[in-house]
């Protein structure tokens, strides 16, 4: 991971394309736990929970299909959703897709 930061004040910048782990990628160090998910047309995810957390999901590419509590909702790109991770949750790529995930620990 790659920190441009040149003192604790500045704001931390990481080029989404120069992470190199697939299909998850962490993208900052610390909370709010921040991941680019990249999945190639057909690829998906099987069911996972995140509790305790409140997901913002953000498609920058592609489209995706995600699945939670095994209701399909369709996130294109430009598309945001936002939703608790204590449901099961599985992203399936539409066509090749990268998005980024948020995920802050829920305040309740």
């Amino acid at each position: 991971m790659t920190d441009h930061r040149s003192d604790d004040e500045s704001p931390a910048v990481q080029s989404l394309d120069a992470l190199e782990s697939t299909p998850h990628a962490q993208v900052f160090d610390g909370e709010p736990k921040t991941i680019r998910l990249a999945l190639e047309a057909g690829e998906a995810i099987a069911p996972h929970q995140h509790p305790d957390r409140q997901i913002v999901l953000h498609v920058l590419e592609g489209r995706l299909s995600v699945s939670l509590d095994g209701d399909e909702y369709e996130v294109a790109a430009g598309e945001l959703a936002r939703f608790d991770g204590a449901q099961d949750i599985a992203p399936k790529a539409l066509a090749d897709s990268t998005a980024l995930l948020v995920l802050a620990t829920r305040a309740d």
